[in-house]
């Protein structure tokens, strides 16, 4: 498949995913993502680490979209088997070419605004809150279909779960903080 990316033509054709956890307890998890995201990314990898290290090695194999599972402690620190501060993992996903940091597990907002420092990254960060049980499935197909087609994440986001509060959509949706890093880039 043919791949480009840079910042001043962000369009990825051919997406590579890989879908991971640091925790075993993820695994029901995992399986149902990683099947989301298969629909509309053929080249989609499912794996749970053992390590910092293993998660490091396949994060450099240049993946666009990492959706991991992850506890983070209230200091901000991704665990699991491992740890690393979450702000280490968003500049380990910068520094491979990382397009989409999704941090797919339930976690507090305290440990994300603690631990998470996206500012000027460029990557677009989801972290989530609460799941919502087949909520997240539901929203996460409904992006990634647009997304696939050539949509802009912020630009699908928004026409799924409008940010505005009254808005009956926003029943449907998990609960997560979206920073948009990297707006412009388009997953196809």
């Amino acid at each position: 498949m043919f791949r480009k990316s840079s910042h001043s033509e962000d369009e990825v054709v051919g997406s590579k995913v890989l879908v991971c956890s640091l925790d075993p307890k993820f695994a029901e998890l995992l399986d149902a993502d990683r099947n989301s995201y298969r629909r509309f990314y053929p080249t989609t990898t499912a794996v749970t680490f053992t390590s910092v290290q293993e998660l490091s090695a396949a994060i450099g194999k240049g993946y666009d979209v990492v959706h991991l599972f992850c506890d983070a402690s209230p200091e901000g620190i991704a665990a699991g088997g491992a740890t690393i501060t979450g702000t280490s993992l968003i500049q380990m996903c910068c520094d491979s070419g990382v397009k989409l940091l999704w941090i797919a597990s339930e976690n507090k907002p305290d440990a994300y605004i603690k631990g998470f420092k996206a500012g000027g990254k460029p990557l677009n960060l989801v972290m989530t809150i609460h799941r919502e049980g087949p909520k997240f499935s539901l929203f996460l197909e409904k992006l990634l279909s647009k997304m696939s087609l050539g949509e802009t994440m912020p630009k699908a986001w928004v026409a799924i779960a409008p940010q505005s509060p009254n808005d009956p959509r926003q029943k449907e949706s998990p609960v997560c903080i979206f920073a948009a890093g990297r707006a412009a880039v388009k997953l196809r």
